[in-house]
């Protein structure tokens, strides 16, 4: 009689004949060679667009912020939306890990380690808009609770724009330590192997003196999942945090108690499409298609089928609760926002964050990286346009006619926005490039489990 495990009724998450060893030249490749031209084209493009984004910076910094578009009436624009935007991407990054480490997901492994580092440089991008949005940015150091000499400077503690400050900080500094901490086995299994005596010693530091001992083991697992305990309410409380910036409000659109889920499903829908694009580029110029399969991408576009689904129904819920209300003005809010001024925003986020992800359900398309590359591309415009049409149509139309305007960016705003995408892709090919970009030693520990080989074997019939 043939003997089947119950593991093959599912793909492998580990193509070909690869073993112990070749995880571990496969993943240190990059590092140990010259970079290839993909990388190098990609790099020298994303360098360029951070350039002219670092200009725009400065720029803005000696002119003021008088060089945005804002105007009386619409006095938050792209500023907060790039803000809520880059923290919503840095949000995928602790959920995958952290979750579903909790939950002991094994394709996490393929995906973890490069959410992690989006996590760091999305909450970095996002940081810069409230510092360049504060305009004195000398007094930066004003929202910390400082010492009380400073007489009546002392914070509102009741501000969210101060609980912003708090929870984004908190969130950062727990994803930074939980990133590095998955890094330290890799650190020491680049230094062993690298020749250059100054790479060695500057992975030596880094590797924190790791040996690979039960008790280091047993210790890296024991911080692993405090640090997941940890993060996973950040997760939540973070972007609902943002979303009370909003809904603490009085403003027609923006007062509203489904905020805060509404944001968290929004984030996480977000930086999995993030996630997706950025695996799929490494996936192609570090040749780890062994690794990163066609199953990884379908687990993804499901969640995104998921967060997507929660997301449309959010927006429902909201022109629902806008007529049920019977509050005219909170009814002409929405009904501006689909048929007004900005009604082209309205419906390019409907069509890239409620229609487009229902596409997953075809399996074909779902397992297509060309076609879940494109959608994941478009998910993120969708997410720019929500916070977009959530702040701007808000604004642009108050109580009073008289007051009513139109917002054009100019090109500060954009020079900004699109410098901040360009720094990030810099940052990241960085860190592909010195950092290993899956984690050698949790690959390994599900290979025997879920490589092809190991499956292919499991199924021959046993004497």
């Amino acid at each position: 009689m043939g003997h089947i495990s119950h593991n093959n009724f599912r793909e492998p998450l580990i193509l070909g004949e690869k073993s112990y060893h070749d995880v571990t030249v496969d993943i240190c490749a990059p590092i140990e060679r010259k970079p290839n031209m993909l990388w190098a084209s990609l790099l020298s493009l994303a360098a360029i667009i951070a350039v002219w984004g670092i200009g725009n910076i400065l720029y803005l910094l000696g002119t003021g912020i008088g060089s945005w578009g804002l105007n009386n009436t619409v006095d938050w624009a792209w500023d907060i939306t790039n803000f809520v935007w880059w923290v919503g991407i840095g949000h995928a990054g602790t959920l995958i890990s952290a979750v579903l480490l909790l939950f002991r997901q094994r394709w996490r492994m393929a995906i973890n380690r490069s959410a992690e580092a989006m996590t760091i440089f999305a909450v970095v991008m996002a940081a810069t808009f409230p510092a360049i949005h504060a305009g004195r940015y000398w007094l930066l150091y004003f929202v910390f609770p400082l010492p009380n000499q400073f007489g009546s400077l002392w914070q509102n503690f009741n501000s969210p724009l101060l609980w912003d400050v708090f929870a984004i900080s908190t969130y950062f500094s727990v994803s930074l330590v939980f990133w590095y901490i998955g890094l330290i086995p890799d650190f020491a299994t680049i230094r062993d192997r690298i020749k250059s005596p100054t790479a060695k010693r500057v992975y030596s530091l880094l590797a924190f003196g790791w040996s690979g001992r039960a008790k280091h083991w047993h210790r890296f697992e024991m911080v692993s999942l405090i640090l997941a305990g940890l993060a996973t309410p950040l997760v939540f409380s973070v972007h609902s945090i943002v979303s009370m910036d909003f809904a603490t409000s009085v403003i027609p659109g923006w007062h509203t108690t489904i905020f805060p889920p509404y944001f968290v499903a929004g984030a996480v829908f977000s930086g999995f499409a993030m996630v997706l694009t950025l695996m799929l580029i490494m996936r192609k110029v570090y040749k780890l298609e062994a690794y990163i399969t066609r199953g990884h991408v379908e687990m993804m576009n499901i969640i995104i089928i998921v967060t997507g689904s929660l997301v449309g129904v959010a927006y429902l819920t909201e022109l629902f609760v806008a007529w049920y209300s019977g509050v005219e003005y909170e009814s002409y809010a929405f009904l501006n926002r689909a048929t007004g001024p900005y009604w082209w925003a309205y419906w390019s986020m409907m069509t890239c964050n409620v229609i487009s992800p229902q596409l997953f359900w075809i399996k074909k398309l779902r397992t297509n990286l060309i076609f879940t590359f494109i959608i994941s591309i478009f998910v993120n415009i969708g997410m720019w346009f929500e916070r977009f049409v959530i702040i701007v149509t808000s604004l642009h139309r108050g109580h009073l006619p008289s007051t009513w305007s139109y917002f054009y960016p100019t090109f500060v705003d954009i020079g900004v926005y699109i410098g901040t995408i360009g720094i990030f892709f810099v940052l990241f090919l960085l860190y592909a490039k010195y950092f290993p970009v899956l984690p050698i030693a949790e690959v390994k520990t599900i290979l025997k489990a879920t490589a092809e080989k190991f499956k292919v074997s499991d199924n021959q019939p046993k004497k």
